[in-house]
């Protein structure tokens, strides 16, 4: 091979590689406060906040569910997720959201819980989407 090709052939290689880093989902865990500060859609994970009610009443909307969450920083916000109540969130040890801050409230777009089974000490991990309503 010649010289040129091989040089030609890894200029690509580093170009495709760049590509791939720039346009892969790399995200990892953030905080209530990051989300205010990137409005764009990234992971939030952290505990339920049990002292206060959770809103999701079928007959005025069934595709909405409100709560308050603890991030792990311990920032409080309250969370809206367009869709119905995921079945024993109140017993997640640990919930992880996707969506991104409207305000002073984030929008979830996916709820990802992690609940203690009740048939062993083993974990169980629940994933629930939103609806495609835009609200």
């Amino acid at each position: 091979m010649k010289k040129s090709s091989i040089i030609l052939i890894a200029i690509i290689a580093v170009a495709i590689a760049m590509i791939l880093v720039i346009y892969t989902d790399s995200s990892t865990y953030s905080t209530f406060t990051e989300a205010k500060e990137k409005k764009t859609e990234l992971y939030v994970v952290g505990q339920l906040n049990k002292d206060k009610a959770l809103h999701y009443d079928p007959k005025t909307d069934a595709n909405k569910f409100s709560f308050f969450m603890y991030d792990n920083d311990g920032t409080e916000c309250e969370v809206v997720f367009r869709g119905a109540k995921p079945q024993d969130i109140e017993r997640s040890e640990q919930i992880v959201l996707t969506g991104k801050m409207d305000g002073n409230v984030f929008r979830a777009s996916k709820i990802l819980m992690k609940c203690p089974s009740k048939y062993n000490d083993k974990s169980v991990v629940t994933e629930i989407n939103a609806t495609a309503f835009n609200n």
